[in-house]
């Protein structure tokens, strides 16, 4: 990953690709205000998934007490944005 800073709009891009790859999710239904439990379908072994996945993918680390705080898919942006920032 690049070490330039991103934009949450590039966050969100991450975080959606991460999504759509690792649970074979529609694109499209992947936005801001999706609930990742309620809208997405996703439990709390999927958010592990996706916390590797965002690890991966950006490098960061995310503990446990920030993965409790998570409930919609911008909640993950404003983490990930927030982390990246703080880097």
């Amino acid at each position: 990953m690049s070490l330039e800073p991103l934009s949450k709009q590039d966050v969100l891009s991450r975080v959606t690709e991460v999504l759509v790859r690792s649970f074979d999710l529609d694109p499209d239904e992947v936005h801001p205000t999706a609930h990742l439990f309620d809208d997405l379908d996703l439990d709390s072994i999927d958010a592990i998934d996706l916390v590797v996945g965002l690890e991966e993918s950006t490098g960061l680390k995310v503990v446990e007490e920030e993965l409790v705080q998570i409930r919609v898919v911008q909640d993950v942006v404003d983490l990930v944005h927030r982390k990246l920032d703080a880097g």
